[in-house]
């Protein structure tokens, strides 16, 4: 979705009530993106002309013999990688393979590179990849910000990986994956959008051109073979690119400690740091009857202050059952804060999520991976 679309969605409901404030609104936001339209044509220019000296050999990419799969985007976040690279762990350790995956760590008070152990937590390694090495224990997980220099650490430290899954690294153009998986979202599809800062893009459309597959994330459930062609149209995949389709499946609600019990609840207190929380929140008011809704930015390390607001929130609800509940992202975060104590009496709740094809886009998806992976094995 463009921002011009986005904003219209926004103030739908402003419309109904007040036409003449709703389209003076949105009149000021267009004018607003037309100005910094010049300022994303500059960006372009640069990124062309650096994707170009990758392209002719100018500057130097490094490939390593093993299977490296890389899961990214072209906008800014909340396109669901992270539930893409849990898919591929199961997928791939289904099949007896030894996965370990890099990332870089966003957000993480550490530098350089770093290996999961025990000692691990969401603040040396980031919320993502330590939520993923809390969820597999099979797989390996470290974080790097220069991924050339952490695959060779990483391959030491791990030394029976047989696939490495590379999180974000689309733009890391110094690597050179073997299969550049991208991710778009059904209601903002890259195609639609525009470059920073006049849109949410990182990247210019056509560099879509260097994926080997594309997803379009975020899906209706159900969707149907006439609204997958008509996306399938506006993203105009080239020849050796394949389109698939993936939706979100929520989970039960979790306990966050063992001595909770799931409970019926009528009222609920949802917070969550999030790059798109808006899935989140629907799902919630599509469950529970009464819902007080709170948003952080995504990858927010909680605060004593931020603490404090959720125990006042929770109290403030008034109904007899009630919860609070949080993505499986912030859960970490919260669990190992060191304020945990102040809420550690509250009901805590948090909502796994997974991502899930069409039977048909399954099974050709999965096909796609593991002919990839059996095609190129390590070479030791």
């Amino acid at each position: 979705m463009s921002t011009l679309q986005y904003t219209n969605v926004v103030f739908q409901h402003i419309i109904q009530q007040n036409h003449k404030l709703a389209y003076s609104i949105i009149f000021i936001l267009r004018t607003f993106q037309l100005l910094l339209f010049p300022l994303s044509l500059l960006y372009q220019g640069i990124l062309r002309l650096r994707n170009h000296l990758y392209d002719i050999d100018f500057i130097g990419s490094t490939q390593f013999d093993i299977p490296t799969i890389n899961i990214g985007n072209l906008a800014f976040g909340g396109t669901g990688k992270t539930p893409h690279i849990e898919y591929l762990i199961k997928l791939l350790s289904t099949h007896s393979m030894q996965v370990s995956v890099l990332s870089r760590g966003y957000k993480r008070k550490t530098i350089g590179y770093l290996f999961a152990d025990k000692n691990a937590t969401p603040f040396t390694l980031g919320d993502e990849p330590y939520q993923l090495f809390c969820k597999f224990p099979q797989a390996s997980v470290a974080v790097s910000e220069n991924r050339v220099l952490g695959i060779p650490n990483l391959l030491f430290d791990a030394p029976n990986t047989e696939v490495i899954l590379l999180d974000d690294a689309y733009q890391h153009r110094a690597l050179k994956a073997g299969l550049n998986i991208l991710l778009t979202e059904q209601d903002r599809l890259y195609c639609d959008d525009f470059l920073v800062p006049s849109g949410y893009l990182r990247e210019y459309a056509s560099a879509s051109n260097r994926a080997n597959i594309i997803i379009v994330s975020k899906c209706k459930p159900n969707l149907s073979a006439e609204a997958k062609n008509n996306i399938i149209q506006k993203l105009k995949p080239l020849a050796h690119q394949k389109v698939f389709f993936s939706h979100l499946v929520y989970g039960e609600i979790m306990p966050y400690f063992t001595h909770q019990t799931t409970i019926e609840a009528q009222a609920v207190l949802g917070v969550c740091g999030i790059a798109r929380p808006v899935l989140f929140q629907n799902h919630l008011q599509e469950k529970y009857s009464q819902v007080q809704f709170k948003s952080f930015p995504d990858h927010h390390l909680f605060t004593e202050k931020d603490i404090d607001w959720i125990v006042y929130e929770y109290e403030q609800i008034e109904a007899e059952n009630k919860i609070i509940i949080t993505t499986e992202k912030d859960y970490q975060k919260l669990l190992q804060s060191a304020f945990i104590e102040k809420i550690s009496s509250l009901p805590l709740y948090y909502l796994p999520i997974e991502i899930a094809f069409s039977s048909s886009d399954e099974n050709a998806f999965n096909e796609t991976i593991l002919q990839y992976v059996y095609a190129n094995p390590r070479k030791y």
